[in-house]
């Protein structure tokens, strides 16, 4: 790192990380979703995968060998969700840790009924950590971009748990305005509350039924369908879909499909 980049971090000037024109047109041209937007978007996108590669680390874990081009791909593929918002929303954290593949980590349960915990290893494909880092299977990332399909885009997923956890914790609700708290808190559990019935009776479910884990994992898988398929979500919980709609913009100006 430059002796400038380093001064201006020591004083929180903004920075960024230039690009080479070629470096950042493959990593522009990789994506479908980057196809759909306009010139100034792009231009905006670019500054905010400059930013995000100049003030966080993008680490490789696991025997993962990252290149450059890998490390451009995945800064912009974490600024897409705050095109419409402000990068400041990316902000409090410091790092992305990337593993080749699914990795493993600790899990527990509580049944609080019979008081027992159980622990287990189990695999995720992404991780976020409340005011720590975001870790993410490589092969998540790129069957992502290479191969999408609709509710599923690890890296979103994981950018909004990143916005969920801005204020004091992480509950299913980024910061908002003073006004959209009552009506966001309506809407996001009534559809909740929609989904853990159907999980309840048994009856398949309009979006992955990982959404009923809690009410942050709502919110994330959520935006996992605004990215990629916003018409599933509208179909399924047309509040929801509003609101996101208000939060992240509209389909057209982030790259989802109409």
């Amino acid at each position: 790192m430059g002796l400038t980049l380093w001064l201006q971090r020591l004083i929180g000037a903004s920075t960024r990380l230039p690009l080479p024109e070629h470096r950042w047109q493959r990593a522009l041209r990789r994506p479908a979703w980057t196809s759909t937007l306009n010139a100034a978007t792009k231009v905006r996108l670019r500054e905010f995968t400059e930013r995000f590669l100049a003030d966080k680390a993008i680490s490789a874990a696991g025997g993962m060998e990252l290149d450059d081009d890998q490390r451009v791909l995945i800064a912009m593929l974490c600024c897409r969700p705050v095109l419409n918002l402000d990068y400041g929303w990316l902000q409090g954290w410091h790092e992305v840790i990337v593993y080749p593949r699914p990795f493993r980590r600790p899990a527990q349960d509580y049944d609080g009924h019979a008081g027992v915990v159980s622990e287990w290893e189990g695999h995720a494909s992404g991780e976020s950590w409340w005011r720590g880092p975001m870790v993410l299977s490589w092969a998540d990332v790129r069957a992502s971009v290479d191969t999408p399909r609709p509710g599923y885009d690890v890296v979103v997923h994981e950018i909004a748990h990143k916005l969920d956890g801005l204020h004091d914790g992480v509950d299913g609700a980024p910061r908002l305005h003073v006004n959209e708290v009552s009506g966001w808190a309506r809407d996001f559990q009534a559809a909740f509350d929609h989904l853990r019935a159907d999980l309840d009776g048994a009856r398949e479910t309009p979006i992955d039924a990982y959404a009923g884990e809690s009410p942050a994992e709502f919110f994330a898988v959520c935006s996992e369908y605004w990215f990629t398929a916003p018409g599933l979500l509208h179909a399924a919980y047309p509040a929801v879909a509003a609101r996101l709609a208000a939060f992240y913009g509209n389909p057209q100006e982030n790259g989802s499909p109409a």
